[in-house]
């Protein structure tokens, strides 16, 4: 199972630096903080925003007063120093010198595979920055507009070396106007893509690549229209994984995904997309939605990413403010199948959301009983999340039906099995979860709890019929080795 633990590469190194009282780059990032970083329970690193950023991008974001406000808002003692441009505005697909280079990469990467960790990277498939080399030497591969566009519509489109280019964008939302719109459909960008991404692939194990659904022949149809060109026979992604596969056989696709795509990008090559759905349940909606989109295909389900932050979305601890609630999703998103993404700084507590285009992030102080719990549920996750997962059923009684707020799953591995309990709900709840291991019956079975050291003893065939008696707490949850 992939765990990825998301660092904001920038930030963090400028942290590290004022820790140890000298510039630290990822080629000389003491050991004790690579073993920090590869904690037990994680598996993979994705090291956000390592690419050369793109000056003229950074030159059109410090004129953007609502962008800077937000800058502000993030940072109160912002300065000029603090704004580095986005990372998502790539002017050159190489890591930037100021990270330590190519070789500081290289390096930071033979320090994770020494613990067993992979490393992650991004791709930014829909646009690049107005400097990057390939406005001047293949306009080709961008899509182009008029000087009546520009005229029309100048929030859409800028003009670069007398030249006139869309601005990427989104369908549902303003054109981000840092960065120029690659198309989707020019066959040699479709060439050029793939060697990006083998380049990549040389120095990651694995690619997150963003906003992947744009790329789509039908998504990217209706955003363009005529302006793309027709639309060639196979979609993009069909094109691109397969011929990066070829040279690099098991690099990691992970794709940020929307709208309901992610089965369709799981079809199209990637292993893993974002589980936007499921977040906003956890944050919005109440038990019954998520074990409705629980009971979806299984090889769907590994497919996903499971969070509850990154760097687009507000900080856990502040977008589920109650600490109770906060724990029971993140028990949730730990022990479900498919992937799951942390993000640097949930596990102290952060509740600030900085811009990617921040070198620097605000003190804030470390909630420890939060560090704890986190410090005991990424290794439990791992050693549950071993085997065949199944959603289990709950049933109640007839005055009582509090056992709809009971999410509940089994993991049945080799030699092990494990139940997953979490009460979703701001009341107490209870009911019974039938186990489903018939060879309990007739044998005395211990159940121990590895987020609370608790153990219970209870006779196998009443595990069967009816079930485990479970009374929980409100947003309370068991994490149980049965034995």
């Amino acid at each position: 199972m992939t765990v990825i633990h998301e660092i904001n590469t920038l930030v963090w190194l400028g942290e590290l630096g004022a820790r140890y009282g000298r510039r630290v780059t990822l080629g000389d990032v003491p050991g004790e903080v690579w073993d920090e970083v590869a904690r037990p329970g994680i598996d993979t690193v994705w090291l956000m925003g390592v690419w050369e950023r793109s000056p003229a991008g950074l030159a059109i974001a410090l004129r953007d007063k609502p962008l800077r406000a937000s800058f502000r808002d993030a940072l109160p003692d912002l300065t000029e120093a603090d704004i580095a441009g986005s990372p998502y505005c790539v002017r050159d697909y190489v890591v930037d010198a100021s990270l330590g280079g190519p070789d500081g990469l290289a390096e930071a990467r033979a320090q994770l595979a020494s613990r067993g960790v992979r490393l992650i990277l991004d791709y930014v498939p829909n646009h690049v920055a107005p400097d990057h080399p390939w406005l001047a030497e293949h306009p080709e591969r961008l899509i182009q507009g008029t000087r009546e566009d520009l005229a029309r519509a100048p929030e859409g489109f800028l003009d670069v070396g007398g030249r006139i280019y869309a601005n990427g964008r989104d369908p549902f939302f303003a054109p981000w106007h840092d960065v120029v719109q690659l198309n989707a459909f020019d066959s040699d960008l479709r060439t050029a893509t793939v060697d990006t991404l083998v380049s990549i692939g040389d120095q990651a194990d694995g690619v997150r690549c963003d906003m992947a659904m744009l790329l789509m022949n039908d998504v990217f149809a209706k955003t363009w229209g005529d302006r793309a060109g027709p639309a060639p026979a196979e979609d993009f992604w069909p094109y691109v994984v397969p011929r990066v596969r070829a040279r690099h056989p098991d690099l990691l696709f992970v794709a940020e995904a929307y709208w309901d795509l992610e089965w369709a990008l799981q079809q199209q090559g990637f292993d893993h997309c974002y589980d936007k759905r499921l977040y906003d349940r956890l944050l919005h909606e109440r038990a019954e939605s998520t074990r409705a989109h629980l009971q979806a295909d299984l090889a769907y389900q590994r497919g996903l990413v499971r969070f509850l932050e990154n760097h687009d979305e507000p900080r856990a601890a502040a977008g589920f403010p109650d600490a109770a609630r906060h724990r029971a999703a993140a028990v949730t998103v730990a022990t479900l199948p498919g992937a799951t993404l942390w993000h640097e700084g949930q596990f102290e507590g952060r509740k600030v959301r900085l811009p990617v285009f921040l070198s620097r992030r605000p003190q804030e102080p470390v909630d420890e009983q939060l560090r704890t719990f986190y410090g005991q549920l990424i290794p439990a996750a791992a050693a549950v999340r071993d085997g065949d997962w199944r959603l289990l059923t709950t049933t109640g009684w007839p005055d009582n039906d509090t056992h709809r707020n009971l999410l509940a799953w089994s993991w049945t591995g080799t030699d092990s099995r494990h139940v997953v309990i979490v009460n979703y709900s701001d009341a107490p709840a209870q009911g019974q979860v039938p186990l489903p291991w018939p060879d309990l019956a007739g044998r005395p079975c211990r159940l121990s709890d590895l987020l609370s050291d608790q153990t219970y003893d209870r006779d196998g065939g009443a595990l069967l019929a009816p079930g485990l008696f479970v009374d929980l707490p409100a947003w309370h949850t068991h994490v149980l080795t049965v034995t």
